[in-house]
């Protein structure tokens, strides 16, 4: 019974968020983290064609930098956003290059960070009113919509894009699915660890599938050095590219604001009042733009590492830094960044068939778990003129700029908000809010 004891008592049941754990424990508990944010981090810098060392870089910086801001009071890692994919691909399309990209990044960063401060004094109401459920839900959606035929191309299916513009590659399309089915039989089948990697697992098998198919060339890994510098470049400004990103801000700081209210029901304490709501988006603004100035993607705080905490208990702000620091030393290593970048494409069009269908389906899950009342005719106008603008390929031009897809249809979301604002003040709505 003592020996019992004193085994329990040395592997507690749950670790709070400024426990410190002993290092054998805490090694391996980080890389649980790394290894479930992995998949989904590194598949944004694929999808730009970068170099992934350099975001895992990133990655570690940002989330050390987070842990500062919010005086390590808040268990977060801060990974690769894929908010900003959509109107990243636009400008792709037209021509534009991703250090220019980095400019709208950095600019994102900077709004992130001003209304961090603006919370800081007003608080979040205004937020919650300029992006009601019903707004944000549908711009969610429609960001995993956009992407769909990205995801399939990749896939190796025939949709008009680049990579298969007039037929099917059969080759490809197999190598996909496998990946595809790989990923969903590890999300439902697997349990404990292995369940909350299962993008990981889809990549190897997906890697493994491609290699016998020989769709897998080693040639740049065996020369590739085994310790480089991350690659950074500076941002070239470009008022179009910023423009353009802008509007996906509002929707990572929804899903910032979302995401710090799971992890405060996981932890047991309102993590939105201390440290404060304010030094969260404050930590991650702060981490986009730098990460936008440098040479990398926008980051934001991640549900795979919240699913961690959640099966292990484990809430230590000491582990994730831990997780962070490894990745700062992936960060170095040409020989990864090499690896990574030899996954085939179809891999990762695979992957993107579920990962853009999940970012849909969690725009649909906003409408559920906050209740919209579909009845009321605010909710059904807000949701179906944004569904309809953002999905119908409307292009409004700025000027010279281009304003489309899911940066349009938060702007009529944002319009559509404030002018039913005016009217409950003025009171001549005929319905109640």
């Amino acid at each position: 019974m003592m020996s019992s004891s004193k085994k329990s008592q040395a592997v507690p049941l749950k670790v709070d968020i400024n426990e410190k754990i002993p290092l054998k424990r805490a090694i391996p508990l980080s890389l649980q983290h790394l290894f479930a944010m992995f998949g989904a981090s590194v598949l944004v810098p694929i999808l730009f064609n970068i170099d992934p060392a350099t975001v895992l870089f990133f990655n570690g910086v940002g989330t050390l930098l987070y842990a500062f801001i919010t005086k390590r009071g808040i268990p977060a890692f801060l990974g690769s956003s894929f908010a900003f994919l959509t109107p990243a691909f636009v400008l792709m399309k037209n021509g534009y290059d991703f250090q220019t990209i980095q400019s709208g990044f950095f600019v994102s960063g900077l709004i992130f960070s001003a209304v961090a401060i603006t919370i800081g004094y007003t608080g979040i109401g205004w937020i919650n009113k300029l992006f009601p459920p019903a707004v944000m839900g549908a711009i969610v959606t429609i960001i995993g919509l956009e992407l769909a035929p990205t995801a399939a191309d990749m896939a190796g299916f025939s949709v008009g894009l680049s990579n298969n513009p007039t037929e099917s590659n059969m080759t490809w399309v197999i190598i996909s699915m496998v990946t595809l089915l790989t990923v969903v039989l590890a999300s439902v089948l697997l349990r404990g660890f292995l369940k909350i990697i299962p993008i990981l697992i889809g990549v190897i098998v997906g890697y493994v599938t491609a290699y016998f198919m020989g769709q897998v060339s080693f040639e740049a890994v065996s020369k590739a050095q085994l310790l480089v510098l991350p690659h950074f470049q500076l941002a070239k400004f470009d008022m179009t590219a910023i423009i353009t990103i802008i509007p996906a801000s509002f929707v990572v700081i929804a899903e910032h604001i979302g995401h710090l209210k799971v992890t405060s029901s996981i932890v047991g304490k309102d993590l939105a009042k201390d440290p404060g709501l304010h030094r969260s988006l404050l930590g991650d603004g702060l981490s986009t733009a730098l990460s936008g100035l440098f040479g990398s993607v926008p980051t934001t705080t991640y549900g795979e590492n919240i699913g961690v905490m959640a099966l292990t208990k484990v809430y230590s702000v000491n582990v994730v830094c831990g997780a962070a620091l490894i990745s700062i030393v992936l960060g170095f290593s040409g020989t990864l960044s090499a690896l990574i970048r030899s996954i085939p494409t179809p891999v990762v069009g695979g992957i993107s068939l579920l990962l853009f269908g999940t970012i849909a389906a969690s725009g649909i899950r906003t409408f559920i778990e906050e209740r919209i009342d579909f009845s009321k005719s605010r909710n059904l106008i807000m949701a179906s003129v944004v569904f309809i603008v953002g999905l119908s390929r409307i292009s409004i031009n700025i000027g010279q700029v281009p304003l489309t897809g899911m940066g349009l249809a938060t702007v009529v979301g944002m319009a559509l908000s404030i002018l039913f604002i005016i009217f409950d003040k003025l009171g001549i709505m005929n319905e109640k809010e």
